[in-house]
């Protein structure tokens, strides 16, 4: 049994940040990400949740896997671990340390989906198909990734000593 760490104020946040990420998570995939206008006419809201969806009744089960995985498994399963990691941090600390080097893998791969929904946007405003407003669904993941990624580096502080 490994020594309790003892944790200065900015780490006992973390728990809170944790909770924090994954409400904005929870709310930001089923939010509006942007509105999409096109020929002034025509006005959609897409959610990840709804794009998700769509790309799977339309068939396209290639973009439809790639960004379930990269935008709701990925940061969904990340959140678990941080949350059994904090959890676990003072028990075993070569199995904690094997799960955040989990966390920083996945987190390489989790920005592939931005990545896509960057294209995407590029793509449409390029060809004049379509005006695009950013929704609250975006704002509301941005902070969710922000709130993951402080956790995470203070968890990897801790683990560090």
């Amino acid at each position: 049994m490994t020594t309790p760490i003892a944790s200065p104020l900015p780490l006992r946040l973390v728990p809170g940040l944790l909770v924090l990420a994954v409400v904005l998570f929870g709310t930001g995939i089923f939010f509006p990400f942007f509105h999409v206008t096109k020929f002034w006419i025509f006005d959609d809201a897409i959610s990840v949740v709804g794009g998700i969806a769509t790309l799977f009744r339309e068939g396209e089960y290639f973009l439809f896997a790639v960004l379930t995985l990269f935008t709701l498994v990925f940061p969904s399963v990340k959140l678990g671990l941080l949350g059994i990691i904090w959890a676990e941090r003072d028990h075993d600390l070569a199995r904690v340390r094997r799960l955040h080097g989990w966390v920083s893998a996945l987190g390489k791969w989790s920005m592939l989906d931005v990545f896509v929904v960057a294209i995407l946007i590029v793509t449409m405003k390029a060809a004049g198909l379509a005006r695009i407003q950013i929704g609250a669904g975006l704002y509301l993941f941005t902070l969710s990734v922000v709130a993951t990624q402080l956790a995470s580096a203070w968890i990897d502080r801790v683990l560090r000593r």
